[in-house]
Parts: C-alpha cells; sequence; structure tokens
C-alpha cells in the first residue's frame, strides 16, 4: 500500500525550516545591498525605512572616485590569482609524488603539512615580518603570495593528495606500458583526471587569499592594500563610512559569486568524488 504524502506536513518540516535557514544566511547580504543604495542622509536619518527612498549608485561613484578602490582590487585580482597559480602547481606535483612513491620521511612530512594548518596563522607574522624584510619585498604583492602560500599549500597538497590516491595506479600503468614517460602519464592521464580537485582546491585558495587580512595589513601599504584592508579603512575612530563600507562589500563579493556560478558543477564533483575510482 501506498502511502500519499501530507503536503502540511512537508511543508512546516522541509519548506518552512529551509525557508527560515535561506533567510538567516542571505539577509545579511541583502541588507548590504540595500544600505549601499541609500543615499548619506538617509543612512543617519531618524525616520529610519528598511528600502531606500531614493536608491542612487553615488556611493559606488564615490568608492572609484575618491578613494584608491579600484587599485586595491587589481591587488587583489594579483594576488589571488598569483597565490592560487604557485600554490596549485606545487601542490599538484608534491601531492602526486606523495600518492604514488613510497620514501623515507613521507608520514613525517605529511603529518607536518597537517600540523601547520592546526597553528594559529598569527604565529607566523613576526618571522615572515624579518624574512620579508631582509629579502626587500616587504609591502610588495609577492609579500602576500609567499605568505599566503605558507597555509595554502600544505592544505592543497592534503586535498590533491586524496583525489589522486582515488586514480587506480592501472591507468597510468597502461600508459607507461604503450610508451609514454612518467611525465607524460602525469600530463595524460592523472591531470585531466584530477580537474574536478583542482578546481575545488584552486576555490578554496583564491576564497582564502581574496579575504585574507591579518597578513594583508601586516605586509601592505597604501600602494599595495588588498580589498580586507580598504574595506577596513571605512571605519574609523568617530566614524564609520557605511555607505562606502557596504558598497565596497557588495563589491567585494561579486567575484566570489561569479566564481561560484562558473564552476559549480566541477566544485560539486571535486568536493564529492575527486576523480575516477579505479
Amino acid at each position: 500500500m501506498i502511502r500519499k504524502k501530507n503536503p502540511v506536513k512537508k511543508f512546516f518540516l522541509f519548506y518552512v525550516p529551509m525557508g527560515g535557514l535561506l533567510f538567516f544566511s542571505l539577509f545579511p547580504f541583502v541588507w548590504t545591498l540595500i544600505t549601499s543604495l541609500k543615499e548619506h542622509n538617509e543612512l543617519f536619518s531618524k525616520n529610519f525605512h528598511y528600502l531606500p527612498n531614493n536608491p542612487t549608485f553615488d556611493n559606488y561613484i564615490m568608492l572609484f572616485q575618491q578613494t584608491n578602490f579600484g587599485d586595491n582590487m587589481l591587488n587583489s585580482f594579483v594576488v589571488a590569482f598569483a597565490t592560487s597559480f604557485l600554490s596549485l602547481t606545487i601542490s599538484l606535483v608534491a601531492a602526486y609524488a606523495f600518492s604514488r612513491f613510497r620514501f623515507r620521511g613521507r608520514l613525517a612530512i605529511m603529518v607536518s603539512f597537517l600540523t601547520i594548518n592546526m597553528c594559529p596563522t598569527v604565529l607566523l607574522l613576526i618571522p615572515l615580518y624579518s624574512i620579508m624584510r631582509t629579502l626587500g619585498i616587504l609591502y610588495t604583492p609577492l609579500a602576500l603570495i609567499l605568505a599566503y602560500s605558507t597555509f595554502t599549500i600544505p592544505f592543497a597538497v592534503w586535498l590533491l593528495t586524496g583525489y589522486i590516491n582515488d586514480l587506480s595506479p592501472s591507468l597510468e600503468e597502461a600508459a607507461l606500458i604503450d610508451g609514454c614517460t612518467r611525465k607524460q602519464a602525469f600530463f595524460k592521464v592523472v591531470l585531466p583526471l584530477t580537474v574536478p580537485g583542482i578546481i575545488a582546491t584552486g576555490s578554496y585558495i583564491f576564497i582564502t587569499a581574496w579575504n585574507e587580512f591579518v597578513f594583508a595589513v601586516m605586509f601592505t601599504n597604501q600602494g599595495s592594500r588588498t580589498l580586507p584592508v580598504a574595506l577596513q579603512a571605512f571605519v574609523g575612530q568617530f566614524d564609520i563610512e557605511w555607505g562606502l563600507l557596504t558598497a565596497g562589500g557588495v563589491i567585494t563579493s561579486i567575484p566570489v559569486v561569479i566564481l561560484f556560478m562558473f564552476i559549480q558543477r566541477r566544485l560539486v564533483e571535486g568536493m564529492t568524488s575527486g576523480a575516477v575510482k579505479g
């Protein structure tokens, strides 16, 4: 006997909790967008309104005309993309070595990678600051790229090692029998099958570098600031530029949203399976 589903029960047990969760998750972003469209006088008016009386883009115009927000955004893009490329290149090769070869100290190195991510990144501030100053790259994008790589590479190695472990070694063995070298087997067999894992790992690295704040405060100056530090500058001791702050927050969120829109399918594949299992 087939039991009919009760629509009322489904509404209260599924749609109401999901609607509440969705509202709780999206409300801060919607409120930020609404606030960014309000005029300056309306933001501090006693007659409070949820929706703007006269929606305007003045805050966005002022953000780019009266501040260095455009340069800050360019710095964030350079740092995020460079960190993703450097970390993925090193991590992918290292993960392949950890997955396919057995050598002395392999387990100890993997455990050390794991313990690095257990420590607060703030502990690295003083030694990294000293190293960057000695190398003469302090207050440059290169300083941030190298600083971010210290904690993105270990985590990425762990992720990619798991993806490559899911690949059957027989696929590479078949390529080697057919005349491929180890290098050719890696680029023609392993690399294409690891694309979902690479996308998932690259997304994590990009978002981490895009949103990181502590290192960006220490290793940048007026000319090399990234977006998180630029947004913090709108919070003064006695005043907060709510219009510029919310407008900057909306613009800062756009690249991450677009990134997820384009790689959503690949990202889900990488987080669930990672590769073809043999």
